[in-house]
């Protein structure tokens, strides 16, 4: 926590504000690994969800939370993202970490199925204690768009600590694959530079999964 208190005026200042959020939809690089995914038989979006939270537990401005008025640093991430049910419904998909990419897939696949069987929100998930939910980030991924902007909901304007993070639609780039992302951050945690170094963190990750 002594580099927070680093920045503990500027959290001040911004928490202060009736939105403290950054919110910023960006084209990121990342290599090809679809054809590992494919030779591998693991789902490409499970790939790069363990990619982008193996990159937030490592740039530690995304590991800040607020718990009762009070500035935490978690240690641990519970994944957790958006699945559509049957009737075109959004629900949501929540699994235990683990550091193998293939178990990690294949509980994300089993969590997947899961929530796409039920037709109410899952119970597990709205749930959660207040202080269970600030061990996940809000994951969402739209692969049918290539969008430019994106307005993420916020249980209260004023309290846009767990960070959220979408990603659309990818498509060849002239050294891999590029992607619209978008991420949505507390400032009094996150600068620009941050969500620079977590795009950068995302990208060295699936680069380490592939080699």
């Amino acid at each position: 926590m002594r580099d927070f208190e680093r920045r503990r005026d500027r959290f001040d200042f911004f928490d202060r504000m009736e939105s403290p959020a950054v919110n910023l939809c960006f084209t990121l690089d990342v290599p090809d690994f679809r054809a590992w995914c494919k030779a591998h038989d693991l789902a490409p979006f499970h790939v790069m969800l363990c990619a982008v939270l193996r990159a937030v537990l490592k740039v530690k401005n995304f590991r800040y939370r607020i718990v009762d008025g009070e500035v935490i640093r978690i240690d641990r991430l519970v994944p957790s993202f958006t699945v559509m049910n049957q009737h075109g419904d959004l629900n949501f998909a929540q699994f235990d970490w683990t550091d193998d990419v293939r178990e990690f897939v294949a509980r994300g696949q089993a969590a997947r199925e899961q929530a796409s069987s039920m037709t109410e929100l899952n119970i597990k998930y709205r749930t959660m204690s207040p202080r269970d939910a600030k061990d996940q980030v809000f994951v969402t991924c739209m692969p049918w768009l290539d969008f430019t902007s994106i307005q993420h909901p916020m249980a209260s304007l004023a309290t846009p600590d767990i960070p959220s993070l979408a990603w659309g639609r990818f498509r060849d780039g002239p050294g891999g694959l590029q992607l619209p992302f978008s991420v949505q951050a507390h400032h009094g945690f996150v600068d620009g530079w941050h969500i620079h170094l977590l795009g950068r963190q995302v990208a060295a990750e699936l680069a380490d999964i592939i080699r």
